[in-house]
């Protein structure tokens, strides 16, 4: 095949935004950049008319390193800030509302560092204002650089705000209070979604319509996505080259039949039905967003309709090619997006397994090549998806036989009728109305499915031994030529695999320790052979948002949970765990009210699991009429000689009533209070000596926990100081004989340094 233009134009713009993204992430960019300029010249030398290509590298380059200056400069984290911006989108979040800004302007206090790249934040707004996309108001917002939790195998959520180009987060102030500049301007895509906005059809078949026609992912629920990631079908919701294919072709039907009309004897010679379609196509697929698969299937669109006008044919793989360069050069952003590989993966599979093979006729063609197709695809993006998302919906082969067809002959086109029709309200609404009853069949197939196949999430050993297997039997069977004797050995092995289990069973008398990055809360999870125990559930934030949602997938069960007390930083994730999980037994302080029923943690109660010690501290038996801190449980763990401590929020006057109940070493302390200075007292601090302190804290918290005295206590008795804000997570191992040995998850260039 040869190279022609698109091919160098997009490995060009690839290079560029892969260079830019290394170098960002690890620093680097001086000798990045001095590599890259002394390359350029020697290729400008040997070769001169790869100038072209040199600048669009160079242009994707500098826009991703604009992403990174233009992040919120640490100098400003928790200050106050006025910005003049426009709403981009408001999404209803529990109580509050989640706002997308453009900023076109901002103030800061004079002696604060430069903030004039800020483009883009997110932020979320309490209180009664009510706010609607493309409004321009000016808000006082409290701002922080974007950031995450950081737990292991999780969802990276400060890697999805730096690749959807978000500057900053925060929240905004109540005082001094918003006010509106500028009413929304016209806007199609806003006039379209307020006109289904206001039909009389359920609220989901109106979210399902503004998903499906105009790219509004987000009105989808938690609920709707959960139910599309179990089955394996959220690639029928992204505007794709489905849609953009049925805009393309019935523009075009529509153009060529004005032609006929109005010049009947030489109406197959006319040009301009095709630019037509092609003005529709990019106008649809501009209204929907230009999201990458969107973007991606308009350019194929446009290629097609080239190539059939008569013009030139450039070449299937060529359109591919394009596609991906002008993606990368327009969005940089978009070549970290998961979406993107997955949808170029499929339509360049699709293209591979159809080459040189004889175009579908009739109807049981059509059939055949639509089972064909979805049987040597399913497994290629079951291993992408397994990859990317550490997730695979056992059912999505089978799903995807009746949701692909049934998506794309019935509900698809129902819904693109519906918007032609739109200006006739009765008729419009009608077929609006039969895609509800569409909807309310697809609706109730996947939640079937799910019930009989749910979502199933491998352990991490698997993920890359079962993604290589599955792509094996992908090969084996869309490649020609291939021998039969060896398309059998991927499918046994992707039937067995799921069975075999890599990790060794725990052993007896070992427990895995984490302390779970959760903001400024605190949540511990202890576990070993048979026996699964939570210390606090975390926190919930004012907009309902429990940190714990992200930490599990859905059925986990635990065989106890201990709340230290009932404080929301201590007990805010119960909700979630009554929700999504089971626990068999809960245990808090006499007196806590909490919204379940717990035995009571007191003092010198002590029960032993797989060869490990538990025992309470603190408090004491029977009621008392300490504080909700004082009265938190205080629990010591031990295997063999090796301690961990975990004191709740109890105060120094109660640390010292404890204080000779501790069995020492201390190996590892959960220093109390989050490092607050109420907490961690002198004679506490010197008598229980730990190895390693962990203070379990908000990063960036407005409380600067841990305070500087608590810190310099520790570090006089020779502590390893650790912190969740700083470090992420925390896990370690208790055994007996073994060192303890910490591993942060977010590695800092100084842990080596801390002892």
């Amino acid at each position: 095949m040869p190279l022609g233009v698109a091919i160098p134009a997009a490995m060009a713009a690839l290079s560029g935004a892969i260079i830019a993204g290394v170098s960002g992430m690890t620093g680097l960019i001086n000798p990045f950049v001095g590599v890259g300029l002394l390359a350029a010249l020697l290729l400008m030398v040997w070769r001169p008319q790869a100038a072209i290509w040199l600048l669009i590298g160079g242009w994707v380059f500098v826009g991703i390193h604009q992403e990174w200056a233009s992040q919120l400069p640490v100098g400003l984290n928790g200050e106050d800030v006025v910005v003049d911006a426009t709403l981009l989108s408001v999404t209803a979040s529990g109580g509050s509302q989640r706002l997308l800004l453009s900023v076109n302007a901002c103030e800061a206090p004079s002696d604060a560092p430069s903030f004039r790249a800020l483009q883009k934040v997110r932020v979320t707004a309490y209180g009664d204002s009510v706010y609607q996309a493309g409004e321009q108001w000016r808000l006082t917002l409290r701002l922080r650089p974007p950031s995450g939790f950081a737990n292991p195998d999780v969802f990276d959520f400060e890697q999805w705000l730096w690749r959807e180009g978000i500057h900053a987060t925060g929240y905004v102030r109540q005082e001094p209070a918003a006010v509106k500049l500028a009413d929304a301007g016209f806007s199609v895509r806003l006039m379209a979604l307020d006109v289904l906005d206001n039909q009389p059809l359920s609220e989901r078949t109106r979210r399902w319509l503004a998903a499906l026609t105009l790219g509004e992912g987000d009105r989808l629920t938690q609920d709707d996505w959960a139910l599309l990631n179990a089955t394996g079908t959220t690639h029928l919701v992204v505007i794709s080259g489905l849609h953009v294919g049925l805009v393309a072709g019935f523009a075009l039907l529509l153009a060529r039949m004005a032609s006929r009309l109005i010049t009947p004897t030489n109406w197959r010679m006319r040009a301009w039905p095709w630019w037509a379609a092609a003005v529709v196509t990019v106008g649809y697929a501009s209204l929907a967003g230009l999201a990458p698969p969107a973007m991606r299937a308009m350019v194929m669109a446009l290629v097609g309709l080239w190539v059939l006008s008569g013009r030139h044919a450039p070449g299937i793989w060529q359109a591919w090619w394009l596609a991906l360069g002008l993606v990368v050069v327009i969005d940089p952003l978009s070549l970290w997006r998961p979406g993107l590989w997955l949808s170029f993966l499929a339509v360049g599979w699709l293209i591979i397994i159809w080459q040189g093979r004889s175009r579908p006729r009739g109807i049981k063609g059509w059939c055949w090549a639509l089972l064909r197709s979805q049987l040597l695809l399913a497994p290629l993006m079951a291993a992408a998806v397994l990859i990317a998302f550490e997730r695979i919906a056992p059912a999505s082969p089978l799903i995807n036989l009746i949701a692909v067809p049934w998506v794309s002959s019935v509900m698809v086109p129902l819904a693109l009728l519906g918007w032609i029709f739109a200006p006739l309200p009765l008729l419009g609404t009608g077929v609006w109305w039969l895609f509800e009853q569409a909807l309310g069949v697809f609706y109730a197939l996947l939640t079937q499915v799910v019930q009989l196949w749910p979502l199933w999430e491998p352990d991490q050993t698997l993920i890359y031994p079962l993604s290589g297997v599955l792509l094996w039997l992908a090969l084996c069977w869309g490649l020609p030529s291939v021998p039969p004797w060896l398309r059998g050995g991927p499918v046994l092995l992707a039937v067995l695999l799921p069975w075999w289990s890599p990790q060794e069973p725990m052993p007896k008398g070992k427990l895995r320790v984490t302390v779970h990055d959760v903001g400024q809360g605190q949540l511990v999870e202890l576990r070993s052979q048979q026996y699964r125990l939570l210390y606090d559930t975390g926190p919930r934030f004012q907009a309902g948002f429990m940190p714990l949602q992200t930490l599990w997938s859905p059925n986990q069960h635990f065989d106890q949970v201990i709340v230290s007390h009932a404080d929301i930083d201590h007990a805010g994730g119960i909700g979630a765990l009554l929700e999504d999980h089971s626990v068999a037994r809960w245990q808090a302080p006499v007196g806590e009210s909490l919204p379940v029923m717990a035995t009571a943690c007191e003092r010198g109660q002590a029960w032993q699991r797989d060869g490990i010690a538990y025992r309470f501290l603190w408090p004491p038996a029977g009621s008392n009429t300490y504080s909700a801190n004082d009265r938190s449980c205080v629990l010591e763990v031990s295997v063999g000689e090796k301690r961990l401590l975990i004191t709740g929020d109890v105060s120094r006057d109660i640390e010292r009533r404890f204080l000779r109940d501790v069995d020492l070493p201390v190996s590892v302390l959960v220093a109390g209070h989050h490092g607050s200075r109420t907490s961690s007292g002198v004679q506490f601090v010197q008598h229980a000596a730990p190895h390693h302190a962990i203070f379990s804290a908000g990063r960036n918290n407005p409380f600067q926990h841990p305070v500087d005295d608590v810190v310099r206590r520790f570090r006089k008795q020779g502590s390893c100081l650790w912190n969740t804000g700083h470090d992420g997570a925390l896990r370690f191992w208790l055994q007996k004989d073994h060192p303890v040995i910490i591993t942060p998850m977010r590695p800092q260039p100084d842990s080596a340094k801390r002892c």
